[in-house]
């Protein structure tokens, strides 16, 4: 637990008043974004992260459509591409320099919307990603991520998670010459979504949390996603449930989801070991010795500024489950630093919710 405790300390002092981190969120002024979308009315936008160019394409029929369970995810928000270069930068990010992710790393998103860009960013440089959200998003999230894959490809052989530079070495005139000549003719099919990126609905007010990492063991109906080898499989997700880094981007805005988001949450927690302060290498937790190798789930949740009002009672619901930190602007950067509009906050689920099961 000791890469966490550096993590904390990185990070700044820990939360401890909603009034107190409300007034001193909003007491700030802050650009003006509107709702935060980036284009609602655009049926693509292109959007550049780590100077690599995606295209997101949207759907402003369905988010202006009156589809009874909400339509928000049908559209790209502003914070998603700022949070997913942050959190994918491994040079700065300290989730990276202090080792809590890494290639064998799994990652589940909670509310991913139609856009897959934070699996795009992230999924090269980790084992698993798991998106989750409604079902209506899943034919452009399919969509996104088969159109953006090449992008992914070219992430995975320029990023080192290890801390090199990851600069990719551009073919030459002849090496590209070479390369199209030996090129199949399946090879000039449209490529498939990432093979690691799997996706699965899950509505916060009715669905399992439990089970969530079995999405990433079946395949899909419509072959859509290509799991990992079964090898993998037995050697992983059969003996640990949980995962390494939960993640979500700009879902907080509605006081009526905000208690079955947070429950959510603290399901998805509660299947890996609680950090404790005082735990080291030589503490046996809970007595269960077969889970002091892994590391808690580590929550990072960002979101827009939008009303105080909606902040306070999501702060104050989740911290009834967990312990929470803002990360400092130090470490959030220019782009995500208090005054800019955005927030995140990274959460460690409490040991007395984990154990009381709420």
């Amino acid at each position: 637990m000791e890469n966490i405790s550096h993590l904390l300390a990185a990070l700044g002092p820990e939360v401890d008043d909603v009034d107190e981190e409300s007034f001193l969120i909003f007491s700030e002024p802050i650009p003006s974004a509107n709702l935060g979308m980036i284009d609602p009315r655009a049926p693509s936008v292109e959007i550049s992260i780590h100077d690599q160019d995606y295209t997101v394409h949207q759907s402003p029929t369905v988010l202006s459509s009156a589809r009874a369970g909400g339509t928000t995810g049908a559209v790209l928000w502003k914070i998603t591409p700022l949070f997913a270069e942050w959190i994918s930068a491994h040079q700065s990010n300290p989730l990276w320099t202090h080792s809590l992710l890494s290639s064998s790393s799994t990652v589940v998103e909670l509310g991913c919307g139609i856009s897959g860009l934070m699996a795009l960013a992230l999924a090269p440089s980790v084992r698993h990603y798991l998106a989750t959200d409604q079902e209506y998003v899943r034919r452009l999230l399919r969509q996104n991520l088969e159109t953006n894959a090449s992008v992914s490809v070219s992430r995975t052989t320029s990023s080192n998670p290890k801390g090199g530079k990851g600069k990719k070495k551009q073919p030459t005139r002849t090496e590209k010459s070479k390369s199209k000549s030996k090129s199949s003719p399946s090879s000039a099919a449209a490529p498939a979504a990432p093979p690691n990126i799997a996706f699965t609905t899950l509505d916060w007010e009715t669905d399992l949390a439990t089970s969530l990492k079995d999405s990433l063991q079946q395949d899909e109906d419509d072959g859509e996603y290509s799991p990992s080898s079964k090898a993998e499989r037995d050697e992983v997700e059969e003996e640990d449930k949980g995962f390494d880094l939960l993640i979500s981007c700009d879902c907080i805005y509605n006081e009526a989801l905000v208690a079955p988001f947070v429950r959510t949450c603290a399901d998805i927690c509660r299947l890996r070991p609680v950090y404790r302060a005082q735990d080291n290498d030589n503490d046996k937790g809970d007595g269960d010795s077969s889970q002091t190798s892994r590391l808690p789930t580590i929550c990072l949740i960002a979101q827009q500024q939008r009303s105080p009002d909606v902040f306070e009672t999501w702060l104050r619901e989740t911290m009834r489950f967990f312990r929470v930190w803002r990360v400092s602007d130090e470490v959030a950067g220019e782009k995500l630093r208090v005054g800019s509009g955005y927030l995140v906050h990274l959460l460690l689920l409490r040991g007395d919710a984990a154990e009381e099961g709420l």
